[in-house]
C-alpha cells in the first residue's frame, strides 16, 4: 500500500453512469485511502445534477461540454479533449470509469494517452452486434481493450470478456445500480402525477429512447401502446418523455390525445423509483431498468431486438418483444391477464447482484495498488 492517498478520478457524463456510480462514489469518499475526485464531462445536464443531488454528490470538475444538436463525435472530441487536461492536472494514479457511453469511451482513450489504468465499472456486456445498440456496444468493446481492472455484473459477461481477450485483472462484482436502487427504495420515495390514480389503474410504465428505436420503430411502439389500452380499461400508461425532439415529439404526437397516457417529463431517480414500486409492469428500451425492476418485482417487457443483458431474460425477469405491435400488444396482454405468467416473472430471482458491488470494486482497486 503507498504511504499516501491514492488518486482515484472518477468521471461520468449521463444520468445512467451517475446513478451507477453513486454508491460507487461514497464507497471510495468514505474510504480513507483514497483521494478521490469525481469529473462530469456534462454529456446530459439536468437529469445528471438530478442523481448528483439526490445522492448527495458534488463534481469536482465540470467540463460542461452539452451543446444544442450535439453530435456523437462532438461529444466525442470536447471530452476527450478536456479530459486530457483534466488528468495532466490531477495527475489521477487510477481513473474509473462506468458503462459504454460515450463520456466512457472518451475517458479511458484519455487515461490510455497519458498511461493511467484504467477501472471499468459493468465490464463485459456484449449483444455481439456492433451496430447494435448504437454506439454502446462498440463504446463497451473498445473500453474494453484498454482497460486494466474489468467490474463485470455477473457470469455471463466474465466469460464475454474472456471471449474478448482482453488484458489485465477481472473481477464478478454485481451490478452497483442494484446498491443505487436499494439506497432510494429504503426511502420509500413517491412518484405523484397528476390525474393519475395508482390505485385505480394498473399503470405500465414505460421509457422509450435508444437510436435504434427512431423512426418507424417509435411509431410502432406507440401503436403498440394504445392498442393495449383500448384492450384493457383499467390500464394507464406512464411514460417519462426524453427530452431529444427525435423521441418525444412523435410519441406525443401519437398518444398525448388518449386519457389514459400520461406523458411526462423525465422523473429524477426517486420518482422513478416510487414509479417501479407502484407500477404493475414496465415496458421499455432502456438498458438499467431491465436490472432495476426485478429487484422490485416487476416484469419487464423489453422493446428491443438483442439485448446485452441476456441474465434477465435467462433469469425469466425480462423478456424480449421488439417493437412489432402485435408482439408488444399480445405479450403485455398475457401479463395483464394471466395472474400465473406474471407471477413467474414478478418472482424470478433478479440476476444483477446483492448490492454490494461498490464494496468489492473498492476492495479490487486497493488489492491493485498493494
Amino acid at each position: 500500500m503507498t504511504s499516501s492517498p491514492i488518486r482515484v478520478c472518477i468521471t461520468l457524463g449521463t444520468r445512467p453512469e451517475a446513478i451507477k456510480l453513486a454508491p460507487v462514489i461514497k464507497q471510495f469518499q468514505k474510504t480513507p485511502e483514497f483521494d478521490t475526485k469525481v469529473v462530469l464531462t456534462g454529456q446530459h445536464r439536468e437529469m445528471v445534477d438530478q442523481v448528483m443531488q439526490l445522492f448527495e454528490i458534488q463534481a469536482d470538475r465540470d467540463l460542461n461540454i452539452m451543446q444544442p444538436k450535439q453530435t456523437l463525435a462532438d461529444i466525442t472530441c470536447r471530452s476527450l479533449q478536456g479530459l486530457q487536461t483534466l488528468f495532466a492536472e490531477l495527475d489521477p494514479q487510477i481513473v474509473l470509469v462506468q458503462g459504454d457511453t460515450t463520456t466512457a469511451f472518451a475517458a479511458a482513450l484519455a487515461a490510455l494517452y497519458q498511461k493511467i489504468p484504467v477501472g471499468h465499472v459493468e465490464a463485459g456486456l456484449r449483444t455481439d452486434n456492433i451496430l447494435d445498440p448504437f454506439p454502446e456496444e462498440a463504446n463497451r468493446r473498445l473500453v474494453s481493450q484498454i482497460t486494466t481492472l474489468h467490474f463485470p455484473p455477473t457470469d455471463k459477461s466474465v466469460a464475454n470478456l474472456a471471449a474478448s481477450g482482453v488484458s489485465g485483472t477481472v473481477l464478478k462484482t454485481g451490478n452497483t445500480v442494484i446498491d443505487a436502487l436499494q439506497t432510494v427504495a429504503s426511502k420509500a420515495p413517491v412518484c405523484d402525477v397528476p390525474g393519475l390514480d395508482w390505485d385505480k389503474h394498473r399503470v405500465i410504465l414505460s421509457t422509450v429512447h435508444r437510436r435504434e428505436n427512431w423512426g418507424a420503430p417509435l411509431q410502432d411502439i406507440a401503436t403498440g401502446f394504445l392498442q393495449v389500452l383500448d384492450q384493457f380499461e383499467d390500464v394507464a400508461l406512464l411514460l417519462p418523455l426524453h427530452r431529444n425532439p427525435t423521441v418525444r415529439e412523435p410519441l406525443k404526437a401519437a398518444l398525448e390525445s388518449h386519457p389514459r397516457t400520461f406523458l411526462v417529463e423525465p422523473l429524477d431517480y426517486a420518482q422513478l423509483v416510487g414509479a417501479m414500486r407502484r407500477c404493475y409492469l414496465l415496458l421499455t428500451d432502456s438498458g438499467g431498468l431491465q436490472e432495476e425492476a426485478p429487484g422490485l418485482g416487476k416484469p419487464v417487457l423489453v422493446l428491443r431486438e438483442t439485448t446485452e443483458r441476456p441474465e434477465a431474460a435467462d433469469a425469466g425477469t425480462a423478456k424480449l418483444v421488439g417493437t412489432n405491435p402485435a408482439v408488444i400488444t399480445a405479450e403485455a396482454a398475457k401479463l395483464l391477464s394471466d395472474p400465473t405468467a406474471y407471477d413467474a416473472m414478478a418472482r424470478a430471482i433478479n440476476p444483477f447482484g446483492d448490492g454490494k458491488a461498490s464494496e468489492r470494486i473498492v476492495g479490487a482497486v486497493r488489492d491493485y495498488f498493494s
